[in-house]
C-alpha cells in the first residue's frame, strides 16, 4: 500500500518535540500513551529501546519495545502511528521492522505485546502479522505473542 520508505530513528534533541506533539485520534488516545510520556519512561527502564517511525523523512508514528537479553524477553510496549498518516500501510510496515529487529537478538523465540480490548483496528494489524491472542490479560489489556 505504502510507497515511502519506512525507517526506525532515533529521536534527537532536534526531533524530540516533533515526535511528542504526534497523536492518535481522539477516539484512540485511551489505547496508547502518548508519546512524550513514553519517551520520558523510557529513560528510567534499562530494557526500553524507542524510535521515531518515518516515511521517507516524515515523522508519522513512534515505537517503544522491551529488550531484556539477559532473560531473552522481548516485546512491544508502545506503537502508534500519527491520525494523519493512519491506514495508509505505514504501521504493517514498520512493525515489520521492529519483528525483524527482535527476531535478530540472541535467543529471541517469540515477542508479545498488549493491547486494549476495544482497539478493534490494532489488534486486526497485529493478528494479520501473526500475533496470536494467549488469553491472558495484564493491566486491563489482552496479551498477544508471536512466536518466531
Amino acid at each position: 500500500m505504502t510507497q515511502a520508505k519506512i525507517t526506525l530513528r532515533e529521536v534527537t534533541k532536534e526531533t524530540f518535540r516533533t515526535i511528542a506533539k504526534l497523536s492518535v485520534a481522539d477516539n484512540q488516545k485511551n489505547f496508547v500513551a502518548n508519546n512524550a510520556f513514553s519517551m520520558a519512561e523510557a529513560s528510567f527502564e534499562d530494557e526500553a529501546w524507542y524510535r521515531a517511525i518515518y516515511a521517507d523523512d516524515t515523522p508519522v508514528g513512534f515505537a517503544m519495545l522491551y529488550e531484556d537479553f539477559k532473560k531473552a524477553e522481548y516485546g512491544l510496549w508502545r506503537f502508534m502511528i500519527d491520525q494523519e498518516h493512519q491506514g495508509k500501510g505505514y504501521g504493517r510496515a514498520a512493525l515489520t521492522l521492529i519483528i525483524n529487529r527482535i527476531k535478530n537478538h540472541p535467543k529471541a523465540t517469540k515477542m508479545d505485546l498488549h493491547v486494549v480490548p476495544e482497539n478493534s483496528d490494532a489488534i486486526k494489524l497485529y493478528t494479520s502479522m501473526g500475533f496470536v491472542d494467549t488469553g491472558e490479560v495484564e493491566w486491563g489489556e489482552s496479551k498477544y505473542e508471536l512466536v518466531f
